[in-house]
């Protein structure tokens, strides 16, 4: 069985982050201010026991910051959650539902971190709404220039590729499913006219086997540039994953990534 450390030296350069606890969150007003907008009257529970969040404490790349959701305890089911950066000028990075095919949840995405700020995962369990994240060190990742000049990005806008590696134990695998787009923030500037790039942005996705739902995001300006997902999943022997993904002007693409072809 490959470890988690040994995938992680194959994924598409992803630092393994340190774990939430190397970097516990800090007091922070600005959450004062948000927690209301983003979950109303609740008090979130602490995650302890049921999942951690791990996050680097110091991001080697602020516009492309790992976050990894991992539930500890078998029982304790995360079926939905939403990451926030509390300090990005749109907190709310990404709304997310997870399927029975994703559980026990392992699941990191890469967001964007515009200064230090708490990172923090706000998740559905049996329980309630619980809470976990960690303190990053990074700044100007939504600001930071796009990798690809704004023509040269249209072209490939849309694709998709799906990366398995070596299954599990009980028919679970691991992948990773990479989008090509430039999710434009709407804070960056065209390297050659010195103008703000208009927002654009993959807005929902959903990932499934067949017709069964592995995953759906709703996200915002806070995702990454070139999104990438990786996570574990029990493979129900579909021959490929389904990825449909609508980014905020409209356009959709829909792709049957065969397992095999991985």
């Amino acid at each position: 069985m490959i470890t988690r450390c040994l995938a992680a030296a194959l994924a598409l350069s992803i630092a393994m982050p340190a774990t939430a606890q190397d970097n516990p969150m800090r007091d922070s007003p600005t959450w004062t201010d948000l927690q209301a907008d983003v979950i109303g009257e609740m008090t979130p529970l602490a995650a302890d026991g049921m999942f951690r969040v791990e996050t680097p404490a110091r991001a080697q790349d602020a516009g492309t910051v790992p976050i990894r959701i991992v539930q500890t305890d078998p029982a304790m089911a995360v079926t939905a959650a939403t990451v926030v950066v509390d300090e990005n000028p749109a907190p709310v990075a990404g709304t997310f539902t997870f399927g029975q095919d994703m559980l026990p949840l392992d699941f990191e995405l890469r967001v964007r971190v515009n200064q230090y700020s708490n990172v923090r995962v706000l998740a559905k369990t049996p329980n309630g709404l619980a809470m976990d994240g960690g303190y990053v060190k990074a700044s100007g990742g939504c600001s930071a220039p796009a990798t690809r000049d704004p023509e040269m990005a249209k072209v490939d806008m849309g694709q998709m590729k799906l990366r398995q590696f070596e299954p599990l134990d009980h028919n679970r695998r691991e992948a990773q499913i990479m989008i090509r787009h430039p999710n434009y923030s709407g804070l960056q500037r065209d390297q050659l006219t010195q103008l703000f790039i208009p927002a654009h942005f993959l807005s929902e996705i959903e990932v499934s086997q067949g017709d069964t739902p592995l995953f759906s995001m709703e996200g915002g300006i806070s995702i990454s540039e070139n999104p990438v997902f990786r996570f574990i999943y029990t493979d129900n022997g579909e021959d490929a994953l389904v990825v449909t993904a609508t980014d905020t002007e409209g356009n959709i693409w829909r792709n049957v990534l065969p397992k095999s072809g991985s």
